[in-house]
């Protein structure tokens, strides 16, 4: 048997790949709620809307775009990757400029639903569907690379657009996007993907089979016990994660917080998330996404339970650290999971899918724990339910890891 490739050979060879990888999930940004949320101020000022409204409409707009990628999704099987992502490119820089443009409330509607799409959805759809697909052996440090994409944006992105809409206007600042897109991404992302990668590892094919030996379509995932047991926990960290941040201000008034002291803590986030992919990916390669199953719930469930003790900032920092790790954790195995279980050559199908629910959970969960707040149930006593369900998911998950492997096993070729 050869011995593993170095860390620095591994990835001063597949920098192309790994950077493409990384491009997408950097671009899915300027879709992402805590891009978006920047503008909603001047959003709602524009148009006259209310809080609710504006939730409402973004709700709305979130649910179509999800309603979409279970569709669109598909093309990441049957479109040559450099063509879909210079396609979605182009939509994705249209829609900015839009942004930019626009003043009409219908118009709004269609062009959030397209951030969304093009961006929460199809772009880090792309990166990891492609990078899935590109790296077998160390599968999951590529994806653990990929996944800093969204780390590095959540890190720099909310600085940078402060600081344009200070100097150039909210408008200006879309219009920015619109040509970081159309002249940043789209040559460098038509460069990185003009040649594409055969996986390596344990067979030189460029599609890897999933259980029995199979390529698994989207259907038959539909079919199989283990998309419907692991559903409640692909639901749970976009629908937590997306829940902290947007009741941040509800939080600041609960506990007696100032945002500027809650946003001192959004490093320690950035660095834990990065932190936990990098390690969630070397266990992985060693021991397969099943076995983080049983963990990856456990930090946000301690996590969200903390935000009801105390009123010390430390429960935030702790909190967002914890939230971090969980986040990273579930970023990079999903990416790993549904191609070691369905096989790569439908992974695309199968991943729209898994997104789309992941694009509703975040679309769902202000609205619910909004309803909860307006019915007289402070978001921190929702934490504590919210952690209850990540430890019985966490303990139902040891017996799904423990059927999952015998699985696995039994597909193994023999040594």
């Amino acid at each position: 048997m050869s011995a593993a490739p170095s860390t620095e050979n591994f990835y001063r060879e597949n920098a192309r790949w790994l950077a493409a990888g990384l491009l997408c999930t950097l671009g899915s940004s300027f879709g992402q709620t805590f891009f978006i949320s920047l503008f909603a101020d001047r959003l709602m000022a524009l148009h006259g809307l209310s809080d609710g409204e504006w939730g409402t409409l973004y709700t709305a707009a979130t649910l179509t775009s999800a309603a979409v990628l279970v569709q669109a999704g598909r093309l990441a099987d049957s479109m040559p990757l450099q063509r879909l992502a210079l396609a979605i490119l182009l939509l994705y820089a249209l829609v900015a400029l839009g942004m930019a443009l626009n003043s009409s409330l219908i118009l709004l509607f269609l062009l959030i639903a397209g951030l969304r799409f093009c961006g929460q959805g199809m772009m880090g759809h792309i990166g990891i569907t492609a990078t899935a697909r590109w790296f077998r052996a160390q599968r999951g440090r590529a994806l653990a690379v990929t996944g800093l994409g969204y780390s590095i944006g959540e890190a720099l992105l909310p600085t940078l657009a402060v600081a344009a809409i200070a100097l150039v206007g909210w408008r200006g600042a879309w219009g920015f996007v619109a040509a970081l897109l159309l002249f940043g991404f789209v040559p460098l992302l038509g460069i990185l993907l003009a040649k594409g990668r055969a996986p390596k590892g344990a067979e030189a094919h460029d599609t890897a089979t999933g259980l029995a030996g199979r390529h698994w379509s989207r259907r038959d995932a539909l079919r199989h016990w283990l998309f419907w047991a692991l559903l409640p926990g692909i639901l749970t960290p976009s629908f937590i994660g997306t829940v902290i941040f947007f009741h941040q201000i509800h939080i600041a008034k609960e506990k007696g917080w100032s945002l500027a002291e809650m946003a001192l803590g959004y490093p320690i986030y950035a660095g834990l998330t990065v932190v936990s992919m990098l390690l969630a990916g070397q266990v992985i390669d060693r021991r397969g996404a099943a076995s983080l199953l049983p963990l990856y719930l456990l930090p946000l469930g301690i996590g969200i339970a903390l935000i009801d003790q105390g009123s010390g900032l430390w429960v935030w920092y702790v909190l967002l650290g914890l939230i971090g790790l969980g986040q990273g954790m579930s970023n990079t195995m999903n990416g790993a999971l549904w191609a070691e279980v369905y096989g790569t050559r439908n992974i695309g199908a199968v991943r729209a899918l898994i997104v789309a629910v992941m694009v509703f959970s975040t679309a769902i969960g202000p609205g619910v724990t909004g309803l909860l707040i307006d019915a007289g149930i402070p978001f921190p006593e929702q934490g504590l339910v919210m952690a209850a369900w990540c430890f019985v998911l966490s303990a139902a998950f040891v017996l799904v890891t423990r059927r999952l492997s015998r699985e696995l096993s039994a597909t193994a070729p023999a040594g």
